[in-house]
Order: C-alpha cells, then sequence, then structure tokens
C-alpha cells in the first residue's frame, strides 16, 4: 500500500482549469458537470442497474511525474432521481485491496438509492489494479495464487517452511515482472485517484460510504483532504497505526474468528438444523470441537472433492470457515462441507473461492497494495515464533494471521510513509461497527475510533458478520447512516445498537 509523495501542488495546478467555473454540490444544485468524463455503457459484465452509467478518469501512473504515462481507471454513476433535492455526490469506496467499487455500485445502488431518495449522485471507481481499470501482473505459477497459498497457512504442526519458500518466490516474480503498475498500487494512490475524481466530478466537496479497507482509504482522504469531506461514513474498520497497516489487520482476523465463533455455534447446534441434515453437535459449546477435530484429521488424511486436483485438506476447511463467518447467510453451505466431510460416502463440495486459482492479476493487487504501503519483518525466525503462539492461542486460524508474507521479502520496500489518522480536522465522521466481526474486529474498530477522537460518532451493532450497513438487517444501525447522510443528524456521542 504506497509510492511516491509531495506531488499535490502539480496536481492541483493541472486540475484548477477543469473544476473552475462548475456549479458545486449542495442542497437543491443542480447536477455537477463532470469535466472531462464521458459518460457510456458500462461493461455488461458487472451487471450494471438501469440508469447506471460508466465512464474513464485518466490518471497519472506515478504521481511524482503528473505529466508522464497515465493510466484509465472506470468509474461509474447513478444519478440523484430528484434533481430538487440532490445536495452532492456520494462516493462509495469498495473493501479489499482489490474489490471492484463499480461492481459493488451495481449491487448496492438500488438500495442505497432508495435510503438517499434523491440527495446524491452515487458514484464509484475500480481503483488501480482492480476490475475494469489498469491492471499489473505479477506472472505467478497457478500454485501460487490459491487463496490458501496466498494467505500463507502453515503446514502441518505448524511448520512454515514452505510458506517462506513460496513467499521469496511470489516476491521476486513480483518485482521481475510487475514494474511501475505493480509499485503504484498504494493506498495514498488510491486517495490521490479519489482526489482527482472529486476534481473532474466539478464537486467542492464529497460525502462517502466506506466499507471495510475502503475504510482506510477514506480515514486517509480524510487526513490528507480534510476541507473536501463533506458527510464521511467509516462501516467496519480496522487499526490504522501506520506501523502495521496490513500486517496488523492480517493478525486481527485471528481474534475476528474467536468473536465471531459462538455465532455459528448457537446456528450450528440449533434443533432446527438436523431437520436440515446441518446440525454439527448438540451443543454450541461442542461446535469449535467438531470443526478442530475434522481440520487435523483433513490434515493427515485429505479428502478428494469435485473440484479436480482441489482435495479438502484442514487448511481448505479453516480457510472455508473464515469466509462463512463474514455473513449469516454462508453458514448452510459451511455446515453442509462439514458434513459432508463426516460423511463416508459423501464427496465434498468446495466453496467457489476455493474451488480455483486467481487470476494474476488479482493475486497482485492482493499483495500489491499490503506490500507496498509498509514494510514488514523479515525475520524468520520471529514468525515462526509468531506463528506457534498464535495457534496455541487462536486455533481457529492455526496460525495464518501471523504467518510470514510476500511482503517480507518485497523489492524496495515501501516508496513513502504510511498516513497517520488524527483527530484534526472536522467533526464529520461516523463510524459503524459490528461487535462480532470476522475480518476487522471491534476491538480493532475501536482503534480508529481512538485515532480519530472528537472527529468521530461510533455506532456500536450487537451483530455478527462483516459489514454493517444495509448488509445485516439491523434497523437501528442502518437508520443512524441513512439519517447522517440525508439529514447530516449524527449521534451526540457514541450508542449501541441492539
Amino acid at each position: 500500500m504506497t509510492t511516491n509523495r509531495g506531488r499535490q501542488a502539480l496536481l492541483l495546478a493541472l486540475s484548477v482549469a477543469a473544476v473552475a467555473g462548475v456549479t458545486l454540490g449542495g442542497g437543491g444544485a443542480a447536477p455537477a458537470v463532470a469535466a472531462g468524463l464521458e459518460w457510456g455503457d458500462c461493461d455488461p459484465a458487472v451487471k450494471p442497474l438501469p440508469g447506471q452509467r460508466c465512464a474513464t478518469l485518466s490518471v497519472p501512473l506515478d504521481y511524482a511525474d503528473p505529466g508522464g504515462e497515465q493510466i484509465g481507471l472506470v468509474v461509474s454513476r447513478l444519478t440523484a432521481g430528484r434533481p430538487e433535492a440532490r445536495r452532492g455526490t456520494l462516493m462509495v469506496i469498495p473493501g479489499g485491496p482489490g474489490s471492484s467499487g463499480v461492481q459493488r455500485l451495481a449491487q448496492k445502488g438500488a438500495a442505497l438509492a432508495e435510503e438517499m431518495d434523491g440527495a446524491y449522485d452515487l458514484v464509484a471507481f475500480d481503483p488501480r489494479g482492480t476490475g475494469g481499470s489498469a491492471k499489473a501482473r505479477c506472472g505467478l505459477a497457478e500454485e501460487d495464487r490459491w487463496m490458501v497459498t496466498l494467505r500463507s497457512w502453515p503446514g502441518g504442526g505448524g511448520r512454515i517452511d514452505d510458506n517462506v519458500t513460496r513467499a521469496k518466490r511470489i516476491a521476486e516474480a513480483c518485482s521481475r515482472n510487475g514494474g511501475a503498475m505493480l509499485r503504484g498500487l498504494t493506498t495514498a494512490n488510491q486517495v490521490r485517484d479519489l482526489e482527482r475524481l472529486r476534481q473532474a466530478l466539478g464537486e467542492r466537496k464529497l460525502s462517502a460510504w466506506s466499507v471495510s479497507y475502503g475504510t482506510y482509504v477514506a480515514a486517509a482522504y480524510a487526513e490528507r483532504y480534510p476541507g473536501r469531506t463533506d458527510r464521511w461514513v467509516l462501516d467496519s474498520s480496522s487499526d490504522p497505526d501506520p506501523r502495521r497497516v496490513a500486517r496488523g489487520w492480517l493478525e486481527g482476523m485471528a481474534r475476528g474468528a474467536e468473536d465471531r465463533l459462538p455465532d455459528f455455534a448457537a446456528w450450528a447446534a440449533h434443533p432446527d438444523r438436523a431437520a436440515e441434515g446441518l446440525r454439527l453437535a448438540e451443543r454450541p459449546g461442542d461446535v469449535r470441537r467438531v470443526v478442530l477435530d475434522l481440520a487435523a484429521r483433513l490434515d493427515r488424511e485429505p479428502l478428494t472433492t469435485t473440484t479436480p486436483g482441489a482435495p479438502l485438506t484442514g487448511t481448505v476447511l479453516l480457510q472455508a470457515f473464515q469466509l462463512a463467518l463474514y455473513s449469516d447467510a454462508a453458514f448452510p453451505s459451511f455446515a453442509r462441507l462439514v458434513t459432508e466431510a463426516l460423511d463416508p460416502a459423501g464427496e465434498p463440495v468446495l466453496p467457489r473461492e476455493l474451488s480455483g486459482a486467481m487470476p494474476d492479476e488479482a493475486a497482485a493487487i492482493t499483495m500489491g497494495v499490503v506490500c507496498n504501503d509498509v514494510d514488514w519483518p523479515a525475520s524468520v525466525p520471529a514468525y515462526e515464533r509468531a506463528v506457534a503462539v498464535d495457534r496455541a492461542r487462536n486455533p481457529l486460524t492455526a496460525g495464518m494471521p501471523a504467518n510470514i508474507t510476500p511482503c517480507s521479502f518485497w523489492k524496495g520496500g515501501s516508496g513513502e510513509k504510511p498516513v497517520r489518522v488524527t483527530g484534526r480536522g472536522p467533526s464529520n465522521i461516523l463510524m459503524i461497527q459490528n461487535l462480532r466481526d470476522p475480518a476487522t474486529p471491534y476491538s480493532m474498530g475501536l482503534r480508529m475510533r481512538a485515532a480519530l477522537g472528537e472527529r468521530a460518532r461510533l455506532v456500536t451493532v450487537d451483530q455478527g458478520g462483516h459489514g454493517v450497513y444495509l448488509g445485516n438487517g439491523n434497523a437501528c444501525g442502518d437508520r443512524a447512516v441513512t439519517r447522517f447522510l440525508t439529514e447530516g443528524a449524527r449521534p451526540g456521542e457514541d450508542v449501541l445498537c441492539r
């Protein structure tokens, strides 16, 4: 997540002409003229909503050389339904790194537009390296592009020898094949690209709904351009500590799995599961043992699955479990995987995310941002000790969150200092966080809350899963975000939605 610093004067000078004279957002304002953006049909592959339009934004590959090579980023927009009520542009900032903003707008745009009731144009873009935007490549072999290898799950007994070898191989391939495009995949550049988009849209300020990793992008933007933020929502945040960004997020998954387990255990032990053939235990307290015992057995004796060449190992089972914790809707598929594995006549069906290697471009963006943003420790013995401790403390993730990654051998290191999120700036941020989030655990969200100080208020939702607003059906949480974005009404103090 990083690259080049100190380029704003040139960038702003180049963009002043594009912004000058444009009608800006505000109550009842006419839609802003999108200088330099030519709107047309979106790629059918994203399944755009009716009225969703797309354009290409040109940005510098390297902001240190703003007049040099340019790359294209795909931008998408749903215009406000009631021009007389329009107050500006609401950016939809996706997670990842590596998630498509255009796709997220297609998925959430209808519900979001209904909530906003014409108050905003809804805009999103595919960050560099993602979706329809310019991409980087690492040239990785297929076996290095599976989720369970990119996530660096330790081997049997916690050995990390294979992880070290693979991490070196991946880092070398990315250095050899990635070039300037890979080095430009950073949070800092996504922030700069967002600012360039604001200028192209002709908006004096932006509002935003950011999710997961997108909250770090949004917080970094608010730190760098505080005067350009209007109503700013951070949904499912993690620790913004500049010494540990990305590495700290990965480590948080261990805590997140433990926080979330009780929700799955209660569901999997409920008597209703028996009729569905998905009950894993009679008591919630026994579900953990069922999963861990099965994982240990699969590490010794992997099972053939319906995906040729992709056996079900203990590592794959635990990765599937981690994915299932993101949403209650995924509980049945994981329970079914467990029951299939326990059935001597069963043939396990792997989740889609684990049944094939990801494309090389997706692997590049997944690693590029987190490896470019901050320097990672390189001591193999230190990782061995950390994995041993983490496996004992958090067996559900088996040491993966503390393990070595290609970032430890990344060529060139981080290109610039990570942003330090502070409480300086307008008090216009609303955070919302689930109490039991497997990916951005509540304890990590509290660190973002502490960093923002009086700039923010926090809405805590007593539910599990990753992603809150328009995601888990909590009316209290949804109402708090909608009121803030549409009316500017923010709680006077942090609140809890039960």
